[in-house]
C-alpha cells in the first residue's frame, strides 16, 4: 500500500462558531455542512473535519482534545502578504516570518494560534520576504 495524499483531518473544538470564524475569516476556508449536520472546513481537496468537545462523532480518537492540533497550511500569497493580512485582523503572529522545510522543500513560515489554542502555520514555497 501507498497513502497518495490527505482527504481530510478531524479538529475537537470547544467551539464550532469560534473555529469556524477563525478558519475562514483569517484562512478564507468555507464552512460545509455534510452527513448528519456536520460541519467541515473546504479548502483546496481537502478538508477539516470539526468535532465538538463532549459531542464527538464515532469512531473518534482515543484523547479528542481541544487545541492538541498542530498544523501547517500552504498559501500562494507571499508571506509577507499573509502577515499584512493577519495584523489587518489583529491576529497575533507568535513566530516568524522564519524559514523550514515543508515536505517539497524551503519554506517561509508564520505561526499563529486559532480560539482552541492550536498552533496553525501558514507557510509559502514563495521565497520573497
Amino acid at each position: 500500500m501507498k497513502v497518495a495524499r490527505l482527504d481530510h483531518l478531524v479538529l475537537t473544538v470547544e467551539s464550532l462558531s469560534a473555529t469556524v470564524a477563525f478558519y475562514t475569516e483569517v484562512l478564507g476556508m468555507e464552512r460545509v455542512e455534510f452527513a448528519g449536520g456536520r460541519t467541515a472546513l473546504a479548502f483546496g481537496n481537502q478538508k477539516i473535519n470539526l468535532h465538538e468537545a463532549g459531542r464527538e462523532f464515532e469512531p473518534k480518537s482515543a484523547r479528542p482534545t481541544p487545541g492538541s492540533g498542530d498544523l501547517c497550511f500552504v498559501v500562494e500569497e507571499p508571506i509577507s502578504a499573509v502577515l499584512a493580512h493577519v495584523e489587518r485582523l489583529a491576529i497575533a503572529v507568535e513566530e516568524g516570518p522564519v524559514e523550514r522545510t515543508g515536505a517539497l522543500g524551503p519554506i517561509r513560515s508564520i505561526y499563529l494560534r486559532d480560539p482552541d489554542m492550536n498552533l496553525v502555520e501558514v507557510a509559502t514555497y514563495d521565497p520573497s520576504p
